[in-house]
């Protein structure tokens, strides 16, 4: 996700940074999976976005992106050292799947709360925003490549000059045409429990390629 998040935004013109836990180390990481770039490799062909620690990343950021993997997204934050007062708009793409048990997976929080809520709650100060979380990384960011882009995202938070300014993004830099905003946070209940059924999907369809669009 942070790979096809930071180099469509880099293509776009916006300057921003990867955060990760020492950045040597990811540079000098292998390939994730058969077939993809070393990250070094990546960012070959992306030099103007910066590596960074987590915290460097988020220093001076204008807005600040949650793409890591929803099992460790409090522990990622809380090493971004973000001031008890910030009030920047923090757009949340993680999901809390649990794969300790194989595939399909489970969720770690369901039903009366969920992890974005778990976000909003250990940074009261965030305006976080749950979007992006219910397609694959590729239609994040190209959702014209799947039936010309006539599908729906959906985003939900409890700022709404947060989800404004989200949903400009999505449709600028992304591409997003239908945008609908499902409510407040507690929504992203909503938004990761259909990462059940988008789990389930993928295995039956043996591919990511596909989205939802909301007929209204």
């Amino acid at each position: 996700m942070a790979r096809e998040l930071a180099a469509a935004l880099a293509r776009g013109g916006h300057q921003l940074a990867l955060g990760t836990r020492n950045p040597d180390a990811t540079l000098a990481r292998g390939a994730p999976e058969p077939g993809t770039p070393t990250f070094a490799d990546w960012h070959d062909a992306h030099p103007t976005v910066r590596v960074a620690r987590f915290a460097d990343a988020a220093d001076g950021a204008a807005l600040l992106i949650n793409a890591t993997g929803g099992a460790v997204s409090l522990d990622v934050l809380a090493m971004a050292e973000l001031s008890p007062g910030d009030d920047r708009v923090l757009l949340d793409v993680s999901n809390p799947l649990d794969f300790s048990q194989g595939f399909p997976p489970s969720l770690t929080v369901c039903n009366t709360t969920s992890l974005g809520e778990a976000i909003q709650s250990a940074h009261p100060s965030l305006r976080v925003v749950k979007a992006l979380n219910t397609v694959a990384a590729s239609l994040m960011v190209n959702p014209a490549a799947l039936a010309g882009g006539d599908h729906t995202m959906l985003i939900c938070g409890d700022d709404e000059a947060a989800k404004a300014e989200v949903t400009e993004l999505l449709r600028s830099s992304f591409g997003w045409t239908d945008v609908v905003d499902v409510g407040d946070m507690r929504a992203a209940r909503g938004l990761e429990a259909y990462l059940l059924l988008w789990t389930r999907l993928y295995g039956a369809l043996q591919t990511p390629h596909f989205s939802i669009k909301l007929v209204r």
